[in-house]
């Protein structure tokens, strides 16, 4: 035989480089918005999913019991359980657990008013309650199990590190935080010296308000309170940060198998809305991956289709000189093949490209190239381009020479 496969197959794609282009362009712009769209998503769904449970504690874990009628309430005057289950519970190493803030909560009386004297670990309820931050009140920075990895170095210049705000993670045995309630109605501010139990203590924070019971309460040093309530070493509850996509995959029942003599609940609307919200970009991801294959699958098919049709009489000559439909097939296919390598590498540049360049305008995010994307990128051209090139090559093995050259 004078030629082969590979010449047939370059002179082919030589010969009507129009219609390999447009295949080509086909394969091409369906990978790049694939790419683009998974690489702006995927870092998009890791930034939702941090802010969402940035929101605050999401978990509560309380006395068997205890009233669960009010979340935000629950732990007042409850019964108590030993501070010992915090470690419990860390010790255990749990995925998705990503802060727990202990409290120890009763109501006493000061100047004839009915206040909320609650006791803290104050770095741990500083990540909890982020509302508090927009004060002044920082704790270190809460490294979420959900979030994205950060392998970027600092951008803050050394004025903007200088003017960054302290972190207030301490809290002194004599020293106390105020709901902004509380302080309004004692008329207490910032350095005032506030009596409690027999005991003095200053006011070294007027917390901003949230417009739940912290309003109405006074925060001291856990340690402190379980002194002077005569409590030592129990607490009222311990909210948990849960990263929501740990709490959907059965945290909860985790936690209750640790702590079997305790109750365990969730705030539900904020669960639900880092669950929903987290479920509903995954589906859409893959619904606009099924629209672009099914719709490249069929441009492919149609140039594929008038391939066949306009080299009729070609392939009739190749099976009358003894050519197998094997041999039509791997023709087809190792265009199809050539089509998809091209097509998946071209794309995943183009949509990477795309993605590193809009991504800070239509998202605000940082996007980088994702190396795994680009395997993943030539499978599916090539699923897109032998899914459209199937039946047309079918058809053409299946030509019959002799008709073909009765034809005119």
């Amino acid at each position: 035989m004078a030629f082969t496969f590979r010449t047939i197959v370059l002179k082919e794609i030589y010969q009507r480089k129009g219609r390999m282009v447009s295949g080509l362009l086909a394969i091409t712009l369906g990978i790049a918005v694939i790419v683009a769209i998974q690489s702006i998503t995927s870092v998009s769904r890791q930034v939702v999913a941090k802010k969402l449970d940035l929101l605050g504690a999401n978990i509560m874990v309380l006395p068997q019991g205890a009233t669960v009628d009010d979340y935000f309430s629950a732990d007042v005057d409850a019964p108590t359980f030993p501070e010992e289950y915090v470690e419990r519970i860390a010790a255990s190493m749990i995925p998705g657990v990503d802060n727990m803030s202990p409290k120890l909560s009763r109501r006493i009386e000061i100047d004839g008013s009915s206040v909320i004297l609650t006791g803290i670990l104050p770095a741990n309820e500083l990540a909890s309650k982020p509302i508090w931050q927009a004060s002044g009140l920082m704790g270190a920075e809460l490294a979420l199990a959900c979030a994205p990895s950060q392998n970027k170095e600092s951008s803050l210049t050394e004025a903007d590190l200088k003017a960054q705000r302290k972190a207030v993670d301490s809290l002194g045995m004599n020293e106390v935080w105020v709901g902004s309630q509380i302080a309004e109605r004692l008329r207490v501010n910032t350095g005032s010296i506030l009596p409690i139990e027999g005991r003095t203590f200053k006011v070294t924070h007027v917390l901003p308000e949230t417009g739940t019971i912290d309003d109405n309460r006074i925060f001291a040093h856990l340690h402190a309170a379980q002194l002077l309530l005569g409590i030592n070493g129990q607490v009222s509850n311990i909210e948990i940060m849960g990263c929501c996509s740990e709490i959907s995959d059965g945290l909860l029942g985790k936690l209750r198998n640790i702590l079997p003599d305790t109750r365990i609940t969730t705030i539900g609307h904020i669960v639900n809305t880092q669950i929903e919200t987290n479920t509903l970009m995954a589906k859409v991801a893959l619904v606009l991956l099924v629209i672009i294959i099914l719709v490249g699958s069929f441009s492919i098919g149609n140039y594929m289709w008038a391939n066949v049709e306009e080299r009729r009489r070609e392939i009739g000559t190749l099976i009358t000189i003894g050519w197998g439909r094997r041999h039509i097939y791997w023709l087809f296919l190792a265009k199809a093949i050539i089509l998809g390598l091209v097509g998946g590498v071209l794309g995943y540049v183009v949509g990477t490209v795309s993605a590193v360049i809009l991504g800070p305008y239509l998202a605000g995010l940082e996007i980088g190239p994702v190396l795994a994307y680009f395997w993943w990128s030539v499978v599916v051209a090539m699923v897109i381009s032998l899914a459209g090139s199937w039946y047309p090559t079918y058809r053409a093995a299946r030509i019959d020479p002799a008709v073909i050259m009765q034809e005119v």
